[in-house]
């Protein structure tokens, strides 16, 4: 579309109809055969190739028939994270890796005393 700001509803419902029935005919598909494919009536698809209101399901059906849902996300991209939400989420981003090497100052293994080697028979020094 040229200008789509100038343009009426009723301007831009025209041109997506016929937008629909050149890929459609690119397609070589009769309107029978897309609307069958799309599961909506041949009628419903004469209305949407002439600008007509329907249903937008019924476009969504026809979208999908012709193998253009991907599209989509360029006719309404997904909302960005704001960006208080952007930080929020670095914040919970590791940011090093923490290593396998005991640090010092790291207690020893604790054990019962029964490990250790005996320090005399009368509990002295030898």
């Amino acid at each position: 579309m040229v200008n789509a700001r100038d343009l009426t509803d009723a301007a831009v419902l025209t041109e997506l109809g016929s937008r629909l029935a050149r890929l459609r005919l690119q397609r070589n598909l009769t309107q029978a055969q897309l609307a069958r494919e799309a599961g909506i009536s041949k009628r419903t698809l004469i209305r949407l190739e002439s600008g007509e209101s329907s249903q937008l399901t019924n476009l969504i059906r026809v979208v999908r028939a012709l193998g253009l849902l991907a599209n989509l996300d360029a006719f309404v991209p997904p909302p960005l994270p704001s960006p208080l939400a952007q930080l929020r989420s670095r914040a919970k981003e590791r940011r090093r890796a923490s290593s396998a090497v005991k640090k010092p100052g790291t207690p020893a293994r604790w054990t019962w005393g029964d490990d250790s080697p005996e320090v005399g028979a009368a509990g002295g020094a030898p």
